[in-house]
């Protein structure tokens, strides 16, 4: 196994969850429950985790994407909507998949497009990114925002994206960076594994699964690993580039 793949996945038959190592077949299961544990309060925690900033890195991605009339995306991993929503009022008669493995994340993003009347451009389906239940080639864009590094098998997910975007279609991949600037990374590791913690237990009444959360960030590949990954799955024109002083990474690619 290459060094891109222990660093994605870890040794065969196992994965990371966290800090801990656990049988690859559990991993899909943990996921779900922390997602299901915190899905309710899912936003009002990233807003406060990043003070609203993560309202700023999306808005990026939209500004990279250019949605345009008539376009499908498949958002993954997506399931309460915040993308989907930023796409469906970027352009007229765009429609938008959201994928997501949770079922009570899906529950909110459906409830959501409702109230803000995407019901009719929206759907909602359960299904994991390692094995969509979406056509070959039936999607202009495809995104992941804060969700693939909880993929049990990276790679497969990326082969995924490529086979279901069309000809010419894009990559997008939001998502944390263990790559936080030195002069920063003391700060920046204090803030994480304390009050993030911390803020879960207050906010969301879940302390475990936020401390999942950010040691889940530190066992993700580095941007260079990552787009490396990438261009193995097909795509080309691979890009990143990283915001909030490499807390963030933004990855792209094409379909060509």
């Amino acid at each position: 196994m290459s060094r891109t793949d222990q660093t994605a996945q870890g040794s065969a038959g196992t994965t990371h969850f966290g800090f801990r190592t656990v049988a690859e077949g559990d991993k899909a299961g943990l996921v779900r429950a922390v997602f299901d544990s915190v899905a309710d309060d899912y936003d009002r925690m990233n807003d406060a985790m990043s003070f609203g900033v993560h309202r700023l890195w999306k808005d990026s991605l939209m500004d990279s994407m250019r949605p345009r009339p008539g376009m499908k995306l498949l958002d993954v991993a997506g399931g309460t909507g915040d993308i989907a929503f930023r796409f469906l009022e970027g352009a007229p008669n765009t429609e938008v998949t959201v994928c997501d493995i949770n079922a009570e994340m899906l529950r909110v993003g459906k409830k959501r497009a409702e109230e803000r009347g995407f019901a009719d451009r929206s759907a909602f389906v359960c299904g994991d990114a390692q094995k969509l239940p979406i056509p070959d080639r039936s999607m202009d864009a495809y995104t992941i925002a804060f969700g693939i590094r909880n993929v049990t098998r990276i790679q497969d997910a990326l082969d995924e994206a490529y086979r279901v975007l069309k000809p010419g279609g894009r990559f997008f991949c939001l998502e944390f960076s263990p790559a936080v600037v030195p002069m920063l990374k003391g700060a920046y590791d204090a803030y994480s594994f304390h009050l993030i913690p911390w803020m879960g237990e207050k906010i969301a009444g879940d302390r475990d699964s936020y401390q999942y959360l950010v040691e889940s960030i530190r066992r993700f590949p580095e941007p260079e690993t990552f787009a490396s990954m990438i261009a193995k799955a097909g795509f080309g024109r691979v890009k990143y580039r990283t915001m909030s002083a490499g807390v963030v990474a933004l990855h792209s690619g094409w379909r060509l």
